[in-house]
């Protein structure tokens, strides 16, 4: 599996670059915006990690158009760590977000959780009233419309769907969609529900991903 590591900071690149190799990954790493999407549309790696605070094109920009131009798994590994912040980051695209300083041991759990789902899996298709999601194509469609989800977001709308009426806890969504726990303060669901509910109900839908108030949501008619 190939990494892409952007950070304008050498000793962040280098000790990932250590870590990461010795773990099995083939790592490129990038100094800034520019270099990182020419290495990205040259070599097509499976996972990028990427600063936020860069020379030139910042990270936000960065995380843009990598996902304009596909679906690869962006992690952000920043200093900044408001609400503010990781709002943004995710809103860019990322679909996960990590403040510095770190333990390398979350960050290499946190890159596998993102890669097994990033692996092919069997063909289904799952239905929940007029909504379908295909696994192997991923494509989502709401009635006959097409809707467009990046892979948090897809993964996230899966696990609703595998688990129709059922109240789902905060704690086992974060363990489950996300591979870890981001902690009670964090409000990153709440984002992605929203996302997902914006997408959903844009050609009129009716509401399909219902809060249940102090305990987490539910999928249901």
């Amino acid at each position: 599996m190939r990494i892409l590591v952007v950070d304008d900071d050498p000793e962040i690149t280098g000790l990932l670059k250590r870590g990461l190799s010795y773990e099995g990954y083939t790592v490129e790493t990038a100094a800034n915006g520019t270099e990182a999407l020419a290495k990205a549309r040259d070599h097509e790696p499976d996972l990028v990690i990427l600063d936020v605070m860069m020379p030139g094109i910042d990270g936000l920009e960065v995380s843009k158009r990598l996902r304009q131009a596909g679906d690869v798994p962006i992690l952000m590994l920043t200093a900044k760590g408001s609400v503010t912040d990781i709002v943004a980051g995710l809103g860019s695209g990322a679909d996960d977000y990590l403040v510095k300083p770190f333990a390398f041991d979350e960050l290499l759990a946190r890159i596998k959780a993102r890669l097994r789902r990033r692996q092919a899996r069997d063909g289904e298709v799952l239905k929940f009233g007029d909504l379908s999601l295909n696994t192997a194509t991923r494509e989502i469609k709401r009635g006959d419309e097409s809707i467009t989800l990046t892979a948090q977001e897809f993964d996230l709308l899966e696990f609703f769907m595998r688990n129709p009426r059922q109240v789902l806890k905060r704690e086992r969504i974060y363990e489950r969609v996300w591979g870890y726990d981001f902690g009670g303060e964090s409000n990153v669901i709440e984002v992605y529900v929203l996302y997902l509910r914006t997408k959903l109900e844009a050609g009129g839908g009716s509401r399909l991903i219902h809060t249940i108030r102090g305990v987490g949501y539910v999928l249901k008619e």
